[in-house]
């Protein structure tokens, strides 16, 4: 069964097949031995369409590899989800990724450092990336700015929200 961040890269596969049965049955219904022309470029349309939804897809999966890789370094953490706050929705950087600031206030009497991972939704809810981010030394009864940065460029709008995060 998927879970439901991973929709999105299912649904695209899904229909990136139905693409590609389309095409072939056009081909098939075609009057000479080779295929129309519309349907090749139909076909070629959709081999492109399946190829980015793979990278797509394989990037989430290694980014969400990642933060759990980088929250298995701090099980002894308190959960500190309500230390953390976001500003807004996502806006993009030069290079078309997704960033968000992100305030951390350590209600503690110490300092502390922080492990944050963000998600990046589309509007439908369908996750497009996660990332990590370490805040470190945030002063006791103090906060702290940090900006989550998504791994790849995204497009449309982007929400973004605090999945977990981490005071140790």
């Amino acid at each position: 069964m998927q879970s439901n961040g991973a929709r999105g890269p299912v649904r695209l596969i899904l229909a990136v097949a139905a693409v590609v049965s389309l095409a072939a049955s056009l081909t098939a219904c075609s009057d000479d031995s080779s295929p129309s022309d519309a349907a090749s470029k139909a076909a070629s349309a959709a081999s492109r369409a399946a190829s980015a939804a793979t990278r797509a897809g394989d990037s989430l999966a290694s980014a969400t590899a990642e933060a759990g890789r980088r929250f298995d370094e701090f099980k002894s953490g308190a959960d500190a989800k309500d230390e953390v706050k976001l500003d807004g929705s996502a806006s993009a950087d030069s290079d078309g990724r997704a960033t968000v600031k992100a305030t951390v206030s350590n209600p503690t009497s110490s300092a502390r450092s922080y492990v944050v991972q963000v998600d990046f939704r589309d509007k439908s809810g369908n996750l497009l990336d996660t990332t990590v981010v370490t805040v470190n030394d945030v002063a006791a009864n103090g906060s702290k700015d940090a900006t989550a940065r998504s791994n790849r460029a995204l497009t449309g709008d982007v929400d973004t929200t605090v999945a977990r995060a981490v005071r140790h």
